[in-house]
């Protein structure tokens, strides 16, 4: 990633990349505006930007509420729209001084390229984990795979909000029933093929044991986010490669002492 990240190459970067077919004004308008951002996005609540002009890299303030604590960061973020090639990029660099968060300094960046099928929209981050030597540990092995799912199904969000007008709200709780639905599907299959092998079941039972199993993997309705319908691999080097751009941009520290 940035300069700060170059030596902890060990560390995997966390890549997702979606195809939504609606325009690019239309993507990029309900991924940067910072009031429209945090509605599809899970890694963030709320986002307010503190200073920018569009042109110069923006600072902003970002929350993420947890039920009994709300993780509070910083960070700089710049865009670019005026490629011949029609492609757009946006990078940004975050930081936090909270001890409960899992996620410290890190960079990232977005791409927006266009291609037969709509868009391609890309994201590839990487940071240095926070919680210490407790984050160090749980990192690879819990926080950065959670992080990268509710990065994908993020996307997935964001591509239904941009191609459906299905309002991030309504996907959510369409992803809530259907996770609750398939879930009282597999424990009602147990609950009654624990009655079919104790032998108080009957043909009927065991069918009935079978329809619920299999509803429980039926493939969801097109308008349930789904974190699989993201690619995490790019389908080329250049898309997951880490726009220069970023090691450019000041970090969250360094925008905040240019202000003062």
């Amino acid at each position: 990633m940035g300069a700060e990240l170059a030596g902890r190459r060990q560390r995997k970067p966390v890549y997702v990349e979606i195809c939504i077919r609606a325009s690019m004004d239309r993507v990029w308008m309900l991924s940067q505006d910072p009031a429209l951002h945090p509605r599809w996005d899970l890694r963030f609540s709320r986002i307010v930007p503190v200073a920018g002009d569009g042109q110069d890299p923006v600072h902003f303030q970002y929350e993420f509420r947890l039920p009994f604590h709300t993780i509070r960061g910083t960070g700089t973020s710049l865009g670019h729209r005026s490629r011949d090639d029609g492609q757009a990029t946006s990078v940004l660099k975050f930081d936090t001084s909270d001890v409960l968060s899992p996620i410290g300094a890190g960079s990232g960046y977005w791409r927006y390229i266009p291609s037969e099928d709509g868009l391609r929209f890309v994201t590839g981050y990487n940071y240095r984990p926070g919680m210490g030597p407790v984050g160090e540990a749980l990192d690879a092995r819990v926080f950065r795979p959670v992080l990268g799912w509710a990065t994908a199904l993020s996307f997935d969000r964001l591509r239904l909000w941009a191609e459906s007008h299905v309002d991030p709200r309504d996907s959510r709780n369409r992803w809530i029933l259907d996770a609750a639905g398939r879930a009282a599907a597999l424990l009602g299959s147990g609950h009654v093929l624990l009655k079919v092998l104790s032998g108080k079941g009957s043909g009927r039972t065991t069918i009935l044991a079978a329809g619920l199993l299999v509803s429980a993997f039926l493939p969801p309705h097109k308008t349930v986010p789904r974190a699989s319908r993201c690619r995490r691999q790019p389908l080329d080097s250049r898309a997951a490669r880490v726009p220069s751009a970023v090691d450019g941009l000041p970090s969250p520290s360094a925008a905040a002492r240019q202000r003062a």
